[in-house]
């Protein structure tokens, strides 16, 4: 991984969990939204920030946010591990799992600079 990159993964998620334990678990969820789609690429990574927003989930006691997050955490694990991944995904219930979002430029700069891997542009799903 780019060490810009990581950079930024790291930033969005030790800033999720400031917000968590500050209970804001909304900002929380936004940091994690965009830590995942910074390192869905990385099996431990991507299921770093499911484990999070799980917590999130597990706090606010919403059944369908953990349900949703029970189901990305193995399957997420597992798309990272195969390369099939959804760009621009945020990893929350509220977006299906394989939909593809537009990616904020500031993002894309970063996802371009991985090394060893194909453009963003050919990314499968």
């Amino acid at each position: 991984m780019h060490p810009e990159l990581r950079k930024a993964y790291e930033d969005e998620m030790a800033a999720a969990r400031y917000c968590y334990r500050a209970g804001r678990e909304a900002a929380a969820m936004a940091h994690l939204e965009r830590a995942h789609v910074l390192g869905q690429r990385h099996v431990a990574l991507h299921v770093a920030t499911h484990r999070w927003m799980l917590k999130i989930g597990l706090r606010r006691r919403a059944p369908r946010q953990v349900w949703g997050q029970l189901l990305r955490l193995v399957l997420g694990a597992l798309g990272s591990a195969v390369g099939i991944v959804p760009t621009g995904n945020t990893g929350g219930t509220d977006i299906g799992m394989l939909r593809r979002l537009p990616l904020d430029p500031a993002v894309r700069r970063l996802l371009d600079k991985r090394a060893g891997t194909p453009p963003i542009a050919r990314d499968r799903v």
